[in-house]
């Protein structure tokens, strides 16, 4: 079915002389490729009749994006980046803020997304923005199309409200809310997994000794006690003096760091006091004198592990605890081992686990699914997306690196890198008082 220029006009709600090329464009993307292909002379006609004739660039771009589409060669960052090229379509990402796609989008997210377009059509109509120069994929006018819509976002509306930080404040009460409710899910496998495996005893000697070494660790500078020190957000007086809660409390941050990286100041004062060598607090960068500015953006080691840790996920975990509270002591450890127990993990084995396992699989469509056919049409993105169907073993085995060094350190596995009967005990202790702060 081919588009008419009043049906354009219809579903923009603007005369025929008013329309926008974003308006036309979200039009054409609304049908078929063939349908939008065989409607542009029409339009283009019906267009030039109303005094509005847009310009030649726009509809060669419109005819060459819907002829990539049609033969599913156009990616998801092709029509988004046609789309914004009109001149009024926000860009994507802007800052530290995501744009929705229209469906999902959030009564807050719609309300400012339509505002800054009123904004932006009020720079075009000012001459503030070349849609032309866009279409062609000119760099400078791309970054300026960018700052205006950067200034509008950090500027106040007439109510007060900030954009940006009204919408990135509405995003982390978002995450916090899911992050609990999977928190919550996941605390419930659990527990299914423990009660299935019966008693645990708590090895009472091997927890004295592992705490006895412990102490002994953090009372000594550097690494690996103050590792698991920073892992806890606290410092070493802090730390519970009963051997169990001091032992509980140091393995649930490896799982749930509470601390932060070490500020520079921070660093100087520890090497000041001689808390810890310099190839402690550096990590990656070969310090090439005072000139070298690269070194400030190498990550520190503290950094790199905790962002290591910080992206291991609810599923991740509950793969290695059910491994390990299945086989119990003398489980194979290892970063490697842990990293396969994520790959052969099948939650739908776990009772309790399920609805956890169904709010991954949506998080795996959206990112998978093509986008909504009103917004972006028919076309195929799969080849983009394809490395999301892959697991990579080698990197959740990187990330595990840090986890195994930690639990070696607090006795929960061995030299050989294997399960001790503390480990069995208190990993998953530990796990679950992470999934119930």
């Amino acid at each position: 079915m081919e588009l008419e220029a009043d049906r354009v006009a219809e579903l923009a709600g603007r005369p025929l002389g008013e329309l926008r090329r974003r308006d036309v464009a979200i039009a054409l993307l609304s049908v078929a490729p063939d349908d939008a292909l065989r409607s542009l002379p029409g339009l283009r006609r019906g267009l030039l009749a109303a005094g509005n004739p847009l310009s030649a660039p726009f509809w060669d771009s419109a005819e060459a994006i819907l002829q990539k589409i049609r033969d599913q060669e156009a990616t998801f960052g092709d029509v988004h980046g046609w789309l914004e090229a009109t001149g009024t379509e926000p860009t994507g990402i802007i800052g530290l803020h995501v744009w929705e796609e229209p469906a999902q989008r959030s009564s807050l997210q719609e309300e400012m997304h339509v505002r800054l377009v009123s904004y932006l059509e009020e720079c075009l109509a000012a001459g503030r923005i070349d849609p032309d120069k866009l279409a062609a994929g000119d760099a400078g006018e791309r970054r300026e199309y960018l700052t205006l819509q950067e200034q509008w976002m950090t500027a106040p509306l007439p109510d007060g409200r900030v954009p940006m930080t009204a919408l990135l404040d509405e995003q982390d009460e978002a995450f916090l809310a899911d992050w609990a409710a999977a928190d919550e899910e996941a605390l419930s496998a659990l527990r299914a997994m423990l009660q299935t495996a019966g008693d645990r005893p708590l090895p009472a000697a091997d927890l004295v000794a592992a705490t006895a070494r412990l102490r002994a660790d953090i009372a000594r500078p550097g690494w690996p006690g103050q590792m698991l020190i920073s892992f806890s957000g606290r410092n070493a007086d802090a730390l519970p003096p009963d051997d169990t809660e001091m032992w509980l409390t140091l393995a649930t941050s490896v799982a749930s760091p509470q601390g932060d990286p070490l500020s520079e100041e921070d660093k100087e004062f520890a090497r000041a006091m001689e808390w810890a060598e310099d190839e402690d607090l550096d990590f990656g960068a070969e310090d090439n004198g005072p000139d070298d500015e690269d070194d400030d953006d190498e990550p520190d080691e503290m950094s790199a592990a905790m962002a290591a840790v910080a992206a291991l996920d609810h599923f991740d975990w509950l793969a290695v605890m059910s491994a390990l509270i299945t086989g119990g002591p003398g489980t194979p450890a290892s970063a490697a081992d842990l990293a396969r127990y994520v790959s052969d993990f099948d939650p739908g084995e776990l009772a309790g686990f399920e609805d956890v396992d169904d709010e991954d699989d949506e998080d795996e469509v959206d990112l998978e699914e093509e986008p909504d056919s009103a917004s972006f049409g028919d076309f195929d993105d799969a080849d983009d997306l394809e490395e999301f169907d892959e697991f990579d073993e080698l990197s959740v085995e990187g990330l595990f690196l840090h986890v195994t060094a930690m639990w070696s350190v607090l006795g929960a596995i061995d030299e050989d890198d294997r399960l001790t009967p503390l480990g069995w005990w208190g990993l998953p202790e530990a796990m679950q008082r992470a999934w119930s702060a």
